[in-house]
């Protein structure tokens, strides 16, 4: 067996990610707020990058040499006065502080502040104050500090609501906190029924049992019978499986509905009004409106700083007299600097093109509304722009269009085709609408099955299966009939 050394060339391509493409892709990913998020952080980090202004935005320019000036003026006021001061304290001849005005000043209060405030000029700003919502530990702490409890039962009961979640659930066993604490079990027992009774009502249970009950406990709504519902026929109760729970329990239908409306009307998730997060604000990226006639789109552009490349540094990387360190340092930021100007700018003009091809496909959709949505994959519009479509896919994730509509994702314009009979082939997303509006014009005392749904979109000229037609509707968040039905 011989070894033997030799050369051989080979033509070939390779796909490389650049540092410039990596980051190009990440920002096009990016939503709105991350966007602004990582234009701060950058700007935070890269000593050569700053905000810059357009050499025709002179409103911007004017803009900032005012608030420049306002701040020197500010600035140079705060130090006169603080001269003055100063001044006076030196020429006072007794050279002790007048302690009995001072105490006047101090304790004349709001009415005092607000004249002097009146009289140096300046007027107090009320939002400045900032109010804040507190969250459910906060308010439950509060609450707690407010009852006669003594060390031992105030150590006990922070642990106990360190336990409960957001939901105003407790995620601990009793039996579990009884040896974190090293407490008698009836200790933490007393605590946590002291804390089912604060705000808000049902904090501090264990299921949706207990949480129910204690409501109804606090609230003094318990009459035996809703009871033993919440007790023994939950189950049932969450199928409205009525005419089993009053042959179980012996009474009438009509007994248990009274009391099933009793018990509609309580809390499941206690804790629902401290939730901060359950409201989310959506930053348009793009604006379309429509001016003589004509869609148009528009980037929004606020919230986004216009970056550049310090003109100093550019000087001192030419010119200065540094170490080669120092300029290897600064051209490699200012190489960042640059890669990250051009790939925001990449980003919008791909999102622009992008949405003005939306737009121009789904222009029935803006003049008409949701009836007249078309079908549409991520392949159309790639191949209208030429781009690939996991690039199309990129742009139209987290990223908002305003219009005279409302406010959609872009990737809300695209559905896959239903075929309908004699016409052209519709949207799924308007064949969901379909199905939301034949729901809510139904009575609720006979809501419509699945069946009956197939039915009238088959009258429609629409052909759908009858799990399609579940699967759309509990996309839309839609129970089953059984669980629409109302008895009362």
């Amino acid at each position: 067996m011989a070894f033997d050394l030799k050369q051989s060339l080979r033509l070939g391509q390779n796909l490389l990610m650049t540092p410039a493409l990596q980051q190009a892709i990440k920002l096009l990913q990016l939503s709105r707020v991350e966007l602004e998020q990582y234009v701060s952080e950058q700007l935070a980090e890269n000593p050569v990058l700053e905000e810059g202004f357009e050499a025709n935005d002179e409103l911007a320019i004017a803009e900032k040499k005012e608030k420049e000036h306002t701040e020197e003026q500010a600035i140079t006021e705060r130090m006169d006065r603080v001269k003055e001061i100063l001044d006076s304290a030196s020429n006072d001849s007794d050279g002790d502080v007048n302690w009995e005005n001072y105490s006047q000043t101090q304790d004349a209060g709001p009415a005092a502040t607000k004249a002097k405030q009146a009289n140096d000029g300046e007027v107090f700003n009320y939002e400045n104050v900032v109010s804040t919502s507190k969250n459910l530990t906060e308010s439950l702490m509060t609450q707690i500090g407010e009852l006669d409890f003594s060390e031992e039962e105030k150590r006990i009961a922070t642990y106990v609501i360190g336990n409960i979640d957001e939901r105003g659930y407790l995620t601990s066993p009793v039996k579990d906190m009884v040896v974190q604490l090293k407490v008698e079990e009836s200790d933490v027992e007393d605590v946590l029924d002291t804390i089912q009774r604060c705000e808000p009502n049902g904090v501090g249970a264990r299921d949706l049992r207990e949480c129910l009950l204690i409501q109804l406990r606090n609230s003094k709504l318990k009459n035996g019978i809703v009871e033993k519902i919440v007790e023994e026929h939950l189950a049932l109760l969450e199928t409205k499986n009525y005419d089993v729970i009053a042959k179980k329990m012996n009474i009438s239908v009509d007994e248990v509905i009274s009391n099933v409306h009793i018990i509609s009307e309580l809390e499941p998730v206690p804790g629902r009004e401290y939730d901060n997060n359950s409201l989310q604000y959506v930053i348009p990226d793009v604006y379309v409106f429509n001016v003589g006639g004509e869609w148009r789109v528009a980037l929004n552009e606020d919230g986004l700083p216009k970056l550049s490349i310090s003109n100093m540094y550019q000087d001192l990387a030419k010119n200065g007299k540094g170490s080669a360190e120092d300029k290897a340092y600064l051209q490699d930021k200012m190489k960042s600097a640059s890669w990250l100007i051009k790939s925001i700018q990449q980003r919008q003009r791909t999102i622009y093109r992008v949405t003005e091809c939306i737009v121009k496909r789904q222009m029935e959709f803006f003049e008409k509304g949701l009836e007249y949505l078309k079908p549409m994959i991520l392949k159309d519009i790639s191949e209208d722009i030429e781009m690939h479509e996991s690039t199309i896919s990129r742009v139209t994730n987290s990223k908002y269009l305003h219009s005279p509509r409302g406010i959609f994702e872009l990737k809300y314009f695209f559905n896959s085709p239903v075929s309908r009979v004699g016409a052209e082939d519709i949207a799924s997303e308007s064949v969901r609408k379909m199905i939301s509006d034949m729901i809510a014009s139904e009575d609720s005392k006979k809501p419509m099955s699945d069946q009956r749904i197939v039915e009238k979109l088959e009258a429609e000229g629409i052909t759908l299966a009858r799990r399609t037609v579940a699967k759309y509707r509990e996309s839309l968040g839609i129970s089953s009939s059984s669980k629409r039905k109302r008895y009362y």
